[in-house]
């Protein structure tokens, strides 16, 4: 944890907020210089304040803060992205959703991580922009793994480590991977998974995050395929579902 001096300033992505006293809200923030951390906005609330519209849901903002007792309390933010259109498109909101519960739950408190805070932000503008929601979802996912310690393996078998080739066709949620023929033969809980699934997967891995525009032709079999691997994989270092994957799926269903 870094040191703070009794004023500080970083930017951030607010993750969650919530109600905290008469007029304040409490903020759960992931930020560039200092990782997750939650504080309060005081008075934000009230209908003079002029921080409330900076600190929205999912902004980017540059703020100042002020080192407290046991939270540290906003006093300036400005916005330095709104993303617009994840305000304003409930397929949009529902995958930030999603996106910011996965970094609040896989993340601890007061850890800096800026390849994280990267991630979050391309991810951000990249929901705000162009790119297939599924697929930036998927790659979030991926890479988020990776930068927590649970890197799928998708180059070499999740159990015996050797190079895997196109004959691989299972994958072990509980390994967080591939597996090669013969682990997979060993492995009563292993997945089924074609081989177009499974070089998407190698694909998004790879490449950067605009790569999830090169793969808009994908069927909606395969990114339904690749989407129950991966959740497979999460749910046992979750430990459960989480909230936003029901509000996804009740989206998805309902455009």
């Amino acid at each position: 944890m870094r040191s703070r001096e009794r004023l500080y300033r970083t930017e951030a992505v607010i993750l969650r907020r919530s109600d905290f006293g008469e007029a304040d809200r409490m903020l759960t923030l992931f930020s560039a210089k200092y990782g997750k951390r939650r504080v309060i906005a005081k008075g934000a609330r009230k209908t003079t304040s002029r921080r409330a519209g900076h600190i929205e849901l999912f902004n980017r903002v540059e703020l100042q803060l002020a080192t407290g007792r046991n939270l540290d309390i906003v006093t300036d933010a400005q916005i330095v992205d709104p993303y617009k259109l994840l305000h304003e498109d409930l397929p949009r909101l529902s995958h930030a959703y999603y996106i910011a519960e996965l970094v609040d739950k896989l993340t601890v408190d007061d850890e800096d991580n800026w390849p994280i805070y990267k991630l979050l932000i391309d991810t951000f503008a990249a929901l705000n922009g162009s790119a297939p929601l599924d697929l930036v979802a998927r790659y979030f996912e991926l890479h988020l793994l990776n930068l927590v310690g649970y890197r799928p393996y998708l180059f070499q078998c999740a159990v015996c480590q050797e190079d895997l080739t196109e004959d691989a066709e299972r994958w072990s949620p509980a390994g967080g991977g591939m597996l090669c023929q013969r682990c997979a033969a060993r492995e009563p809980h292993a997945l089924p998974i074609g081989l177009p699934a499974f070089k998407a997967l190698h694909y998004l891995q790879r490449e950067p995050i605009d790569a999830t525009e090169e793969l808009q032709r994908l069927s909606e079999p395969l990114r339904r395929e690749i989407e129950s691997v991966l959740r497979a994989t999460l749910r046992p270092i979750l430990e459960r579902d989480l909230k936003s994957v029901e509000f996804l799926d009740a989206v998805r269903l309902a455009s």
